[in-house]
This record gives structure tokens, sequence and C-alpha cells, in this order.
């Protein structure tokens, strides 16, 4: 992992796998290794990506405004108020909000993403693209980052949620139900 973890801190993109799909992710921290990933997945800068952590005290740690109690851990991506403006980078056209996801990561991603406290992750396709459950779905232009592979993933992409406005609104219908009483 050691490798991986070395990759991501150089800038260069790498592939992890989550709860869900295959992720192609970066280092969060400058705006450098996002540009890159976004260039290499062929994707408008304009459009948003989502800080991933390992834990929640690790996605708080990066975002600590953000509210708590609106944290879902698992197969969701989150769009939170951003009222700091944090990483703009990955906020797309709408630097007051900022998506985040907290799955279930296999270990050995786990351990990587720790190790950085956040990254930024989409999914590993070319955009456009379907998202890989595999890593010999992943197109061939992904496959000289560095990856972890955990084998097959069930493949329906994370539950998107929007938390900005007075009620949630589901963006994407994922893999997971979303109940606004938990």
């Amino acid at each position: 992992m050691s490798s991986v973890v070395e990759a991501l801190r150089r800038g260069e993109p790498v592939v992890l796998p989550t709860d869900t799909v295959y992720g192609l992710c970066c280092d969060a921290s400058t705006a450098g290794p996002t540009e890159r990933l976004y260039a290499l997945k062929r994707r408008d800068l304009s459009q948003p990506s989502a800080l991933l952590a390992a834990s929640v005290d690790d996605l708080l740690a990066a975002v600590p405004e953000l509210d708590r109690s609106q944290i879902r851990t698992g197969a969701f991506t989150l769009i939170l108020p951003n009222p700091a403006r944090r990483y703009p980078w990955i906020c797309g056209t709408t630097p007051e909000a900022i998506g985040v996801r907290v799955p279930d990561l296999p270990e050995p991603a786990a351990e990587v993403v720790r190790a950085l406290g956040v990254v930024v992750a989409t999914s590993a396709n070319l955009h456009g693209g379907p998202d890989p459950c595999s890593v010999g779905q992943l197109a061939p232009e992904l496959r000289h980052c560095p990856v972890v592979d955990a084998g097959q993933l069930p493949g329906t992409p994370s539950t998107v949620v929007s938390l900005t406005g007075p009620e949630p609104v589901v963006l994407r219908v994922g893999s997971a139900q979303y109940d606004p009483s938990h």
C-alpha cells in the first residue's frame, strides 16, 4: 500500500475500491492533482467531485464546519453546505457546496485513505463511461494508475443526496436507500 500512498503524495491519480464501484482518487490538498485527475478522466472542471474519507472524524478534520448529524456513512455521497468554501477545485461551479463520502472501504483502501486524511474521488471511468466493478473493467487509459484491487465490487454507485436546502433531495438513486430520519 505504501507505493499507492506515495503515488498520491506525488500528485498522481490512483484507483481504489469503495463499497460500490472503483474510484479514481487523488490528493485533495491542492488543485494540481485534481486537475490531472480530471484531464485523465476527460471530465470538465466545472463538474464537482467528492471528498472521500475513511472515517467521519477524518472528514471533519478536513472540513470542520460540516454538521456531523448530516453525515451518513456507507453508500452515500452527500452534498453539504461549504460555508468556508474549502476545496474549491472539487466543487465545480458551486463552491458553497461540497460533496463528501465516508464509504465502508475495504481495508487496503481504508489504509491508503487514512494516510492522507481525505482524497478526491470520482468513479474510475472515462467521463460518461460505465462504472467499473472490477479492475478488469477499467478503461485502458486508466490502467497505468496504481491500483488497489479488492476483486469484484457490487457495481451500483452511491446514492447522491443534496442537503443544501430546506429538505433533502436525492439527486441520484444508487445502492443505498436514503432515510432522512436516520
